[in-house]
């Protein structure tokens, strides 16, 4: 343990001097430290072991609940007698830039990779001290433009102006109705499946960082610092339509990689599926504007916030013809792998692919 930080270490308070900090190099897992009290998180999401550890701790399901919280799952769904409910909540807080339109989206995309249509909205609006009027007419315009475009309804919320928060922070919780009850899951991924990959990465990425990080980006071609900024609109965020399309195509697995980037999205799938998935890293489609910003601030693009892009699982026999229509009603598509018998996720000439311990737009804009 040291006092200053290594690459990739975490933040730990020990019981015989609470007051000062050290850092463990070996990585996250902290249990071999005696007289241990706590460690200091990271900013992100929270480190699988210690999420797996809480979720496995609550009280037993109910039956109605079919699809409870698990790591990789987007959404939960619920059996109700008209159908099941499908229901995904996502807070936006790496950005402060048209949060309004990024809530609805991304919690959108939750539900539709279950295979559903996103239907009921509900946002959380949290506003820092100083917030005008106008601001917060923006954030329910583009609120209100991103719910039109994709035929979903406002429900409910709540908006508050509060000193906790330092820009503007909106929770969203989305949820649709599959009438039929048929739901697809992150966990459904089979041995001997075809990994598509439909959309490139990293867009949502590149769209915060040339946003939040523009003045370290003057070295960067103006048009290609443009097409960032603009990425959260052209090529989009948006999965629905993709989502929906490979469910009904027969993907036998769907997942939104997000938070962490294509890397965390694809072990989140390998591990719901309990498979090995094994990537061709010169198949994955790239994002260039993405590849570019990252490339300037020095920034990974495999754990660069990856919404925008779709991972699906089909059949072997199937993955051909779903590519390919895909690729003709939604967007770009490739076979990027397959799945198989093991666990975690292989690079094709590099090895084992490892989890990111935080999201590089937030390591870059801490």
């Amino acid at each position: 343990m040291k006092d200053s930080p290594p690459v990739t270490a975490h933040q730990l308070i020990l019981a015989e001097d609470p007051g000062r900090k050290v850092w463990a190099e070996h990585g996250p897992d902290h249990r071999g430290y005696p007289g241990l009290v706590s460690r200091i998180l990271a900013s992100g999401k929270l480190p699988v072991e210690l999420l797996r550890e809480l979720l496995e701790s609550g009280p037993p399901d109910p039956p109605e609940l079919r699809v409870g919280p698990r790591i990789g799952e987007d959404a939960c769904a619920l059996d109700l007698p008209a159908g099941t409910l499908v229901a995904a909540s996502d807070p936006i807080t790496l950005t402060g830039a048209d949060v309004g339109a990024h809530a609805v989206v991304i919690n959108a995309n939750d539900v539709a990779v279950m295979g559903v249509r996103p239907r009921w909205f509900l946002a959380t609006i949290l506003l820092p001290d100083g917030t005008d009027e106008a601001s917060v007419r923006g954030i329910f315009r583009s609120m209100r433009q991103a719910l039109e475009d994709l035929d979903v309804t406002l429900v409910g919320g709540h908006t508050e102006v509060t000193s906790s928060v330092v820009q503007p922070v909106v929770v969203g919780q989305m949820m649709g109705l599959a009438e039929n009850g048929n739901v697809v899951l992150t966990a459904g991924a089979n041995p001997g499946d075809r990994v598509v990959q439909v959309g490139p990465v990293p867009v949502e990425g590149a769209a915060v960082l040339a946003l939040e990080a523009r003045d370290q980006l003057g070295s960067l071609d103006a048009e290609l610092l443009e097409r960032a900024a603009n990425a959260i609109h052209q090529p989009g965020i948006s999965v629905v339509d993709a989502a929906l399309a490979a469910a009904r195509l027969g993907a036998t697995s769907l997942h939104d990689p997000t938070e962490g980037g294509l890397a965390a999205g694809l072990i989140e799938l390998a591990e719901a599926s309990e498979v090995r998935l094994r990537i061709d890293p010169e198949a994955v489609l790239w994002f260039e504007p993405g590849l570019a910003v990252c490339r300037a601030l020095g920034a990974d693009p495999w754990a660069t916030l990856a919404s925008g892009a779709l991972l699906a699982t089909f059949t072997a026999d199937r993955a051909p013809t779903a590519c390919a229509e895909l690729q003709r009603k939604a967007a770009p598509a490739r076979v990027i792998g397959s799945a198989e018998v093991g666990s975690g996720v292989t690079l094709e000439g590099r090895g084992a692919l490892r989890s990111p311990e935080r999201d590089e737009v937030a390591r870059v804009l801490r």
